[in-house]
């Protein structure tokens, strides 16, 4: 987004801690505590799962979410023709410039890929937890804190993650009036139909929000790989249990 952003991109002022810090309030300190904190008494009786079917399935369950969201972002019905879960906007033929230039399609757009993210990776996240939990005491003392960070930072992550269509409803600006400078300086008239071209200002703009989209994905997705990779390093865990996965 840096790149992308016609807008100051400097780095944060405050430590990782100390922003976690300032996210998290009194009852998220005290669920966090407990769960960083909790006693060895309840893992002394722990029977870990040598050989857990329900780890296989959490592996394939990520692929399978994973590569039905990036489908989703890719076949557009655009750039990618066919049916499209989601279909890119583009301007309708005749558009006059005012509606053919307006961002709010995209933003709708935008949202609805956020939409569709959260609705896939909410219900994946709680599945992985709970089969990385039955493997080993430290596993799942880790889902427990997983659960407490994805409840307390939720809100949060949620806020951060909704300004990502407002940045690049300004970079969309940008290049709009970028391209309007340079038919301007070369005497040409306006063509919405031709902006979705190939080296057109929209087209452009298009590919930059796949982009992003695709790195959001990969954003959201962070903690339930880390579940899934930190399980693979257990003995006995995932990776041996999906010799045919």
């Amino acid at each position: 987004m840096a790149g992308l952003a016609p807008t100051d991109a400097s780095g944060p002022k405050q430590s990782f801690a100390e922003s976690l810090g300032h996210w998290l309030d009194f009852n998220d300190a005290l669920s966090l505590f407990s769960a960083l904190n909790a006693g060895a008494a309840g893992a002394a009786g722990f029977q870990p799962a040598a050989r857990s079917p329900e780890g296989a399935a959490a592996r394939q369950a990520f692929a399978r979410v994973r590569a039905a969201l990036v489908d989703s972002v890719i076949a557009d019905g655009v750039s990618k023709p066919g049916k499209a879960r989601i279909e890119l906007p583009t301007p309708p033929p005749h558009a006059p410039l005012d509606s053919a230039a307006d961002f709010a399609p995209w933003h709708r757009y935008y949202l609805a890929h956020q939409r569709s993210m959260s609705a896939s990776i909410g219900p994946l996240r709680t599945t992985v937890r709970a089969a990385v939990s039955r493997h080993s005491p430290a596993l799942k003392r880790l889902a427990v804190l997983d659960a407490v960070l994805d409840q307390a930072l939720a809100a949060r992550e949620g806020n951060l993650l909704a300004t990502v269509p407002v940045l690049l409803g300004r970079r969309f600006e940008h290049l709009y009036r970028a391209h309007q400078a340079e038919l301007a300086e070369a005497q040409m008239a306006d063509d919405p139909e031709r902006w979705m071209q190939a080296g057109g200002w929209l087209a452009q703009f298009c590919g930059e929000m796949q982009a992003v989209l695709l790195a959001e994905l990969d954003l959201r997705l962070q903690p339930i790989a880390g579940l899934i990779a930190a399980c693979e390093r257990e003995p006995g865990a995932i990776h041996n249990e999906v010799a045919t996965d």
